[in-house]
């Protein structure tokens, strides 16, 4: 495996597998490893949250870092929540001469969700000034314009997209701002209505050469489901599924088969998935194997 895989494959067309892992909430990077290790050989790269739902975590410039010694290929997020557009700048250079070539741009999720309410946002710019920034320092110069005397950046950007949002001019709108900004690929938000996401491929994404991953959630339970209906903004999770979950003798099994149906479906649609499966990605490779998506080559 080069460090280089998944921008390969995003760039020769391959369907595309990624998956999500938190960085520690301490020091100790230990389990955050041994869940990576696990997914080696089935996902083209390891996305890397950036303070996700606002909790405190390891910087992911640091956590991607520590996966590369290892021979994962991480996407880092970067959010714009907390930290203006020196610091974001400063952090993308070091990505680069850290080996790290993947980022997702994001604007991040707002402080009163997460564990620390009292903090200050900064949001001194969103994704879509972030793509651009970015695209200026792959071209040799910073967000005014200055020549970078020390070099340009290389970095492939990424995009978060959600096809199951409301209002369907806003999400045509920002979908091309970001493809506009130069986003290279991207990744969505929890998918549960493939209709919707076919009519986002079709109306939206219609002759677009960006791949597009489908985010698929690993439903652990009925009460898991229910969770994160109710607590997480723009998840929509229809009834039959909670159902399902509900009726089944092993919910966690269950969970795993709904995922697997709905990568096979993702497949049909679009370029790629992106799995999230919390305190549980070592079922990931089980899911894919359901889903009949073969291992990566290591060629």
């Amino acid at each position: 495996m080069t460090l280089s895989q998944f921008r390969d494959a995003a760039i020769a067309g391959d369907f595309l597998v990624t998956a999500e892992v938190s960085p520690p909430k301490g020091g100790n990077s230990d389990r955050m490893v041994k869940v990576a290790k696990t997914l080696k050989g089935r996902v083209h790269a390891v996305n890397i949250t950036d303070g996700s739902r606002a909790v405190l975590r390891m910087s992911p410039l640091a956590a991607s870092v520590i996966l590369l010694q290892y021979g994962i290929e991480p996407i880092c997020q970067m959010a714009c929540r907390d930290r203006n557009r020196i610091a974001l700048q400063a952090d993308l250079m070091g990505a680069q001469a850290l080996g790290i070539q993947n980022i997702l741009a994001l604007t991040g999720d707002p402080v009163k969700a997460g564990d620390h309410p009292k903090a200050k946002s900064v949001f001194d710019c969103e994704s879509v000034r972030l793509l651009e920034t970015i695209g200026k320092l792959n071209s040799g110069v910073d967000s005014n314009d200055k020549k970078l005397p020390d070099g340009s950046t290389n970095l492939f950007a990424g995009a978060a997209v959600d096809p199951q949002l409301d209002s369907w001019s806003g999400l045509q709108r920002r979908f091309e701002r970001k493809l506009k900004a130069g986003a290279q690929f991207f990744q969505s938000q929890m998918v549960t209505d493939f209709d919707r996401l076919e009519k986002f491929m079709s109306e939206v994404a219609a002759g677009v050469d960006k791949p597009i991953l489908a985010g698929i959630f690993l439903l652990k339970s009925a009460k898991n489901a229910k969770f994160i209906k109710k607590n997480v903004p723009g998840v929509h999770i229809p009834d039959e599924i909670i159902d399902r979950l509900a009726n089944a003798t092993d919910p966690l099994q269950e969970g795993m088969a709904i995922a697997a149906e709905q990568v096979r479906l993702a497949r049909q649609l679009c370029r790629g998935v992106h799995l999230m499966a919390i305190k549980k990605e070592d079922l990931i490779p089980n899911i894919l194997d359901m889903a009949g998506v073969e291992p990566i080559s290591k060629s």
